[in-house]
């Protein structure tokens, strides 16, 4: 069974690899420029520890319980993992030292929290600013217009390193739909640029999920993060 688990996972990484290739060559960009984050979300560690021997570069978790039980579980293989969900202050000390990036920085709240941990452990945490490129109420973020102020605050904090932008766009109803905001995301990123400088570069673009990466490449994403393509339906959560 864990033969052809592999193999299935094998096969769905290089189908999405392939789908990769054909939107970067179609974007006139280099091959490798763009990270494959496999997003574990309710994964079990060993599922997670299959991935990490296949043509994924690093890992991305929704869940901090899940992030610390498959980090004890040494289930990354030694891949960077960032954490890419809903992060609540009170959760911080958990997640600072362990993600090698926190992609989900999306207040100043928030950040001010991540910069107090990190000086607290005597490290430098690495992050990007999560953008609520759609203006959900249900979703996370700062607004676009709020974000050369998140960018300034960030200047004064020097224990965290800001290193790009990350967003979701609302649901897409229709292939292609999420395009638009993709495009108004690098337009962003171009723009959050001039206010690099000390701890804040704009090296990262986090953008587009399994139904979507292609798109977010054409737009400009150097990281995507896939799930289901990789992993499959996800399989119910436990109550515990």
């Amino acid at each position: 069974m864990t033969e052809e688990k592999r193999k299935l996972l094998e096969e769905n990484v290089a189908r999405v690899r392939l789908s990769m290739a054909e939107a970067l060559r179609a974007a006139g960009c280099a091959e490798g420029s763009v990270l494959l984050c496999a997003a574990s979300k309710t994964q079990d560690a060993a599922t997670v520890r299959l991935a990490a021997g296949l043509d994924i570069d690093l890992f991305g978790e929704n869940r901090v319980q899940e992030l610390c039980e498959k980090s004890a579980a040494a289930a990354y293989g030694g891949k960077p993992l960032h954490f890419i969900g809903h992060l609540q202050t009170n959760k911080v000390k958990l997640v600072v030292g362990k993600a090698q990036l926190i992609e989900s920085v999306g207040s100043e709240k928030l950040l001010r929290c991540v910069a107090a941990q990190a000086e607290k452990c005597s490290l430098f945490q690495d992050l990007l600013i999560e953008v609520n490129i759609g203006g959900e109420e249900s979703k996370s973020g700062t607004a676009p217009a709020q974000l050369p102020a998140l960018l300034e605050t960030a200047h004064g904090l020097p224990s965290v390193r800001v290193r790009g932008l990350m967003a979701i766009p609302p649901a897409a109803a229709v292939p292609g739909a999420s395009r638009p905001y993709f495009a108004r995301m690098y337009a962003l990123f171009e723009a959050a640029a001039r206010q690099a400088g000390g701890n804040v570069s704009m090296e990262y673009l986090s953008m587009g999920m399994s139904g979507d990466f292609a798109d977010a490449i054409l737009e400009g994403a150097n990281i995507v993060r896939v799930g289901t393509a990789i992993f499959g339906p996800r399989p119910p959560v436990t109550a515990k």
